[in-house]
């Protein structure tokens, strides 16, 4: 399956390309993966939340909308933030703890930019590591600009959230809020310690203080007698540095964005995609492979001509070369599925030379033998059967694996990467017991 991402990795000439031609690509590319029929039924149900996720973020890029999701610790000030860029109150800042329970939204029609939505998650420390992960990756597939809000310095909580969300490839901000607390000194300091702590996953530049909701001043009038009049007065949300850092990048690359973000995350759709159809193919080729296995096994055991046992050998063989073809997409002639056995056996009979000997010697020893011990025989005999034909449709599997090709290592290196990783003798014994129970109660012709 192709990347999505083939014709979105933009190089420095594609730059030039106009922001709506992106978005135009991008949207494409999604559709192509939403319609495409070769994805199979059971691995499109596997990746359900993955594919409406897909279909939501190309309603997004069809109405040109960008989303900005904030992160934090419960308590930070996360939700004030977003409603201090909206300029009104939306998101709940109840003060008990966790009153975002689930993802709330809201769009923010800006001065600089329109169709901008932001997004209000749940508090980081309310969810476990792999939750926590989970939540921010499947907040930043749909987001295009992810703000991380703190009021400190970063507990190792925050600090891990800030590595995994820098890790999603989106313009990400950290926000020091509740800045009032400090003085302008201190303010500075701690700012300069986030942005060398944090270095290597924020720009400098994308790191910035807000006041979303400062404490009220503290206001002393005297009157005319002298006496004083304590009184409080509000103070008005300060997130001035945050909202222009925020219309630059939307000015500057906002289209474009959109249309990135979406491709990186139709292109792990894809890959995952592409995952689960291999693993679903290696399942069904394993499943051909050993029913093969037996039929080999059953006709080797119960065939008295050493000639018989050969060709029957080979033709099952065959069969199963072009099945296993089948499964990964590729029709085999007859013909080309016995060259393909030739290459094969040629490095089995260099990397297992004592097989053919021991199937000669084992027909033997069925022409002498009589009663039970010709029935043990034979089962030896198959079972052998069955481990060259399972080791021929493992060297058939990956090559087709590979797109009909044995990759750098050649077909003699592959081969014996498969046999040094099988256990030879758990497989024969495996073999022999399954023949056996299918010779139960039949017949075993006899020369």
């Amino acid at each position: 399956m192709q990347s999505a991402l083939q014709n979105l990795r933009w190089p420095k000439k594609a730059r030039t390309t106009k922001p709506e031609q992106h978005l135009l690509n991008a949207n494409q590319q999604i559709q192509t993966l939403l319609t495409d029929t070769s994805v199979p039924p059971a691995v499109r149900q596997e990746l359900f939340q993955e594919f409406s996720e897909i279909e939501a973020i190309s309603e997004k890029l069809q109405q040109g909308e960008i989303h900005i999701a904030a992160f934090g610790r419960v308590g930070t000030g996360k939700s004030s933030i977003l409603n201090a860029l909206l300029g009104r109150e939306v998101f709940s800042t109840s003060p008990l703890h966790g009153e975002t329970r689930s993802q709330q939204r809201s769009q923010w029609d800006s001065v600089n930019y329109d169709h901008v939505v932001l997004i209000d998650t749940p508090g980081i420390d309310e969810l476990e590591g792999e939750a926590r992960e989970e939540m921010a990756r499947s907040v930043t597939r749909i987001s295009d600009i992810v703000i991380m809000v703190c009021e400190g310095d970063l507990t190792e909580t925050e600090f891990k959230a800030v590595r995994e969300l820098a890790r999603q490839q989106r313009p990400l901000l950290l926000v020091l809020n509740k800045a009032d607390r400090y003085g302008a000194t201190e303010l500075g300091l701690l700012l300069d310690h986030l942005r060398l702590r944090c270095g290597q996953f924020i720009e400098a530049t994308n790191i910035v203080a807000a006041r979303a909701d400062p404490r009220p001043e503290q206001i002393i009038r005297i009157d005319e007698a002298g006496q004083e009049h304590p009184s409080v007065r509000p103070r008005k949300p300060d997130v001035g540095d945050l909202k222009t850092r925020l219309w630059n990048i939307l000015e500057k690359d906002g289209k474009t964005l959109a249309a990135l973000n979406a491709a990186l995350f139709t292109s792990e759709l894809d890959s995952r995609i592409a995952g689960k159809i291999v693993l679903a193919r290696k399942k069904v080729a394993e499943k051909v492979i050993r029913n093969y296995c037996l039929a080999k096994g059953l006709v080797v055991a119960v065939n008295p001509i050493p000639v018989a046992d050969l060709l029957a050998a080979a033709g099952t063989d065959v069969a199963m070369v072009v099945h296993l073809g089948n499964v990964y997409g590729f029709q085999l002639s007859r013909r080309e599925a016995s060259k393909l056995l030739l290459t094969i056996s040629a490095q089995l009979l260099v990397l297992m030379s004592a097989y053919w000997g021991l199937n000669l010697v084992s027909a033997t020893m069925k022409t002498i033998s009589a009663g039970m011990s010709t029935v043990l025989t034979a089962s030896a005999q198959g079972a052998l059967a069955w481990y060259a034909t399972y080791v021929t449709g493992n060297a058939a599997e990956t090559w087709f694996a590979k797109g009909k090709s044995w990759g750098s290592a050649g077909p003699k290196e592959t081969i014996k990467e498969i046999l040094d990783n099988l256990d030879r003798d758990s497989i024969l014994v495996s073999a022999r017991s399954d023949i056996m129970s299918k010779l139960d109660g039949k017949p075993l012709l006899e020369k």
